[in-house]
């Protein structure tokens, strides 16, 4: 059994590496390779923050349970820490061994960006040229370097809730500070919301027309990033229907305001466009927005690679078990 803190997991893991890898978890998932219930949530009353677990099994010959325990804190993004902390377990499918151990913060980070990476190459208009990323923390910094994975040539704006911020991450990314998230999303191609915030960031009139959204930040039922009229905009593609209509804020703010009418909404998932299932973006001009909430499956496929990467260099701490 292999531990991996933090550090081990950056060591091992590329961003290059784990888009490839989520890639073909989506399209494993389009094709019912995989056990996916919806993640379930602890929270007693008036608390600072709260316990997700996130299941997920891989059939087939080589299964593999994975579950994520993670205490979710959104004040941490004010401190400066990781909103996310917790560990990914890795178990055999077929006897139930123990296999790792693994850092949920890092990991999450890699993998969520990748996966907006992919839904980006799957999505985004061809000529895509200018990123903005509307979120200077953690996710900020694990998008800026997954859009540059797929768009090399991109000219990125940040716009971040503390201006100082915002302005040290794109110095060291090379890329531009942006004062406003208006000014930030003026003409861009590729759009991705990372923030912690609990009501909509945007609005529908600050998107170039065919411009592509990858929307983040909120994977709660009570949190949102995308007003209402963005999203009844939008041609909305999502990592899964039944977790976006069950806990997405974004889809039911957007239901509630009367906004959408429903499920129908939803185009397809991104497993969907990767198997040719749904042609995705159907003309240059269209408003797309992948709704992004993460899924368990994503951290098994992510543990499962860096848990190989680090046996085969050495990394990490392991255990009789």
């Amino acid at each position: 059994m292999r531990v991996l803190n933090h550090q081990d997991v950056e060591a091992v893991l590329s961003v290059e590496a784990c888009i490839e890898a989520m890639q073909r978890l989506f399209e494993g998932l389009g094709r019912g390779e995989f056990f996916q219930p919806l993640r379930s949530r602890v929270r007693p009353e008036q608390s600072p923050n709260w316990l997700t677990l996130m299941p997920a099994l891989r059939l087939g010959a080589r299964r593999l349970w994975a579950l994520k325990e993670m205490a979710v804190t959104p004040e941490n993004a004010a401190r400066g820490r990781d909103p996310i902390e917790g560990a990914v377990l890795l178990h055999d499918g077929a006897d139930g061994r123990l296999l790792g151990i693994v850092s949920a913060p890092a990991l999450t980070a890699i993998r969520t960006a990748a996966v907006s990476a992919v839904a980006t190459r799957a999505l985004a208009p061809r000529d895509a040229r200018t990123v903005a990323i509307i979120g200077a923390g953690v996710q900020g910094r694990a998008h800026v370097k997954a859009m540059r994975a797929v768009l090399p040539e991109a000219h990125i704006r940040i716009w971040g809730r503390t201006p100082r911020k915002a302005e040290a991450l794109a110095r060291e990314l090379g890329a531009e500070p942006a004062p406003t998230i208006e000014q930030a999303l003026a003409g861009a191609h590729v759009v991705c919301t990372v923030t912690a915030s609990a009501e909509p960031v945007v609005r529908r009139e600050w998107f170039a027309p065919g411009a592509h959204i990858n929307a983040v930040g909120s994977s709660a039922a009570s949190t949102r990033e995308i007003d209402g009229a963005t999203f009844a905009a939008a041609s909305v593609f999502v990592d899964r229907r039944e977790s976006t209509i069950a806990e997405s804020g974004d889809y039911l703010g957007a239901l509630r305001e009367g906004a959408i009418e429903g499920p129908e909404h939803l185009r397809a998932e991104l497993g969907e466009v990767l198997l040719g299932k749904h042609p995705g973006r159907e003309r240059r001009d269209e408003l797309t927005l992948y709704k992004s909430l993460g899924l368990a499956v994503q951290d098994l496929a992510a543990a499962e690679l860096a848990l190989e990467l680090a046996a085969e260099r050495g990394k990490g701490l392991e255990y009789p078990w």
